[in-house]
């Protein structure tokens, strides 16, 4: 007979990562963020409770996209009102929030739900290479999907 374990809680038993984005790519960049920050890498993952560890994201700045991605991608957002699409290209981002490109991507690769929320607070993303989270020393992680 197996036995089936739940986890209960990730009290303590939660890692701190740190990621240098000037290495990665965006999209493959996101989709294991998103992966760690739901806990699917450990033995101990539950779907329905939140088993992840902390990352954070340095040097946002310099995140690479492949192919034309940097002249055509657009951020869409709308406001509410009538007519209220707004449309954001990719440098425009990147110049003024380019923390928001990759927390936006990890976001959207998270469930939609409560629990999805309070995975995105474990996301700590800086624009640059500067942090203030030296006391949980965390540690490096690199994907290994960047350009050399």
């Amino acid at each position: 007979m197996r036995k089936t374990t739940v986890a209960k809680s990730n009290l303590g038993q939660a890692s701190w990562y740190v990621v240098d984005a000037a290495q990665e790519t965006l999209g493959r960049m996101a989709s294991q963020i998103a992966r760690m920050l739901m806990g699917k890498h450990k033995p101990t993952y539950t779907p329905h409770v939140d088993t992840g560890d902390y990352i954070v994201v340095i040097n946002a700045k310099d995140v690479q996209l492949t192919g034309a991605k940097k002249d055509k991608k657009i951020y869409r957002r709308h406001t509410g009102h009538p007519g209220g699409l707004v449309e954001t290209p990719y440098t425009t981002m990147q110049e003024r929030h380019p923390e928001d490109i990759v927390r936006l991507a990890v976001r959207r690769m998270l469930p939609k739900t409560n629990l999805g929320r309070d995975m995105l607070r474990k996301l700590k993303v800086y624009a640059d290479d500067r942090h203030e989270h030296h006391a949980q020393n965390p540690q490096p992680l690199s994907f290994g999907t960047g350009r050399e």
